[in-house]
C-alpha cells in the first residue's frame, strides 16, 4: 500500500464478528499505541456508526450473543417481515429511523429492547465520550450524477478482477452476519438458480449507489464537517492540509 502502515484490512476472518463497539475498542487501542510516536492518523471508512464509535463512542446498550444468535436464526428461517413488524410496534419512532433493509441494525435494536424492556430510541442518547484526541471530519464531495456512474463503474472492475469467484469461494459461510453486505449477497440467488448474473450484478449497483446515499445523509449530521468538492487529487490534498493547518493554530 505504498509504503503507508495501515490497519483493520486483511486482519479478520468472515466468522470474527466485529460489531461498533469492537471496533471502537480495538481501533482504540491502536490509536493509543501510534500516537507514542505520531502526530496525526487518518481514519478512512464508509460506516458512520463505526467511524462515531470509534470517535464519538457508543452509548451503554445491553447485549446478549445468545439472544442475538436466537434472532438471527429466526431472520433466516422467517425473513425481515416479521422483525420489522416488532420493531415497528415496540418502537415506532426507531422504526421510522433505521435502513430497513439492514438486519443487522434491525435485529441489534430488538436484542436491546427485549433485553431493558425500553425503546431502543431512549437508550441512544448520542452522548459523547472525552477522546484523548481532536478529530477534523472530511467528506469527499461528488456531484450525484458522477458518484452514481462512478459506483456503476467500480461494480463492472470489481467483476473483472475476480468478484464472482471470490463470492463463490464464500458461499459456506453464506449466513454469518459479516456476509450480509452489498457486494456479496446480491450473488447468493444467482448461485441458487434464481435470478440470471445480469440481474445480480445490477443490484449490486443499485444498493451500492443506496447505500452511498446513506452515507451522504449520515455525514451530513455533523455539522463540523469539512466538505470538499471532488476535483484533482492533489487539489483536495492541499485544502485538507491547510484546513488541518488551520484547526491546529485555532487550537
Amino acid at each position: 500500500m505504498e509504503g503507508v502502515k495501515h490497519y483493520m484490512i486483511n486482519s479478520h476472518f468472515l466468522k470474527d464478528e466485529v460489531s461498533a463497539a469492537d471496533f471502537e475498542k480495538q481501533g482504540l487501542e491502536i490509536l493509543e499505541h501510534s500516537f507514542q510516536d505520531k502526530d496525526h492518523m487518518i481514519l478512512v471508512g464508509g460506516s458512520g456508526m463505526f467511524i462515531d464509535a470509534l470517535c464519538e463512542g457508543l452509548d451503554d446498550i445491553p447485549a446478549s450473543k445468545n439472544l442475538r444468535d436466537e434472532l438471527i436464526e429466526f431472520h433466516r428461517l422467517n425473513g425481515l417481515s416479521p422483525l420489522l413488524n416488532e420493531l415497528k410496534e415496540s418502537d415506532p419512532i426507531y422504526f421510522e429511523q433505521v435502513d430497513k433493509d439492514n438486519p443487522v441494525r434491525i435485529i441489534r435494536a430488538l436484542e436491546a429492547i427485549r433485553l431493558s424492556g425500553s425503546p431502543y430510541s431512549t437508550l441512544r442518547k448520542a452522548s459523547k465520550k472525552t477522546r484523548s484526541f481532536n478529530v477534523i471530519r472530511f467528506v469527499l464531495n461528488h456531484e450525484r450524477e458522477v458518484l452514481y456512474d462512478r459506483i456503476n463503474r467500480r461494480v463492472d472492475l470489481m467483476m473483472e478482477q475476480g468478484l464472482l469467484e471470490e463470492v463463490k469461494s464464500a458461499l459456506p459461510y453464506r449466513n454469518l452476519t459479516s456476509m450480509n453486505t452489498v457486494g456479496y449477497k446480491e450473488f447468493f440467488p444467482y448461485f441458487d438458480n434464481k435470478i440470471s448474473l445480469e440481474e445480480s450484478i445490477a443490484a449490486v449497483k443499485q444498493n451500492s449507489r443506496r447505500y452511498a446515499k446513506r452515507q451522504i445523509t449520515w455525514f451530513k449530521r455533523n455539522k463540523e464537517a469539512h466538505w470538499i468538492n471532488y476535483r484533482e487529487q492533489k487539489e483536495m490534498v492541499l485544502e485538507i492540509v491547510k484546513k488541518i493547518a488551520k484547526q491546529q493554530k485555532l487550537e
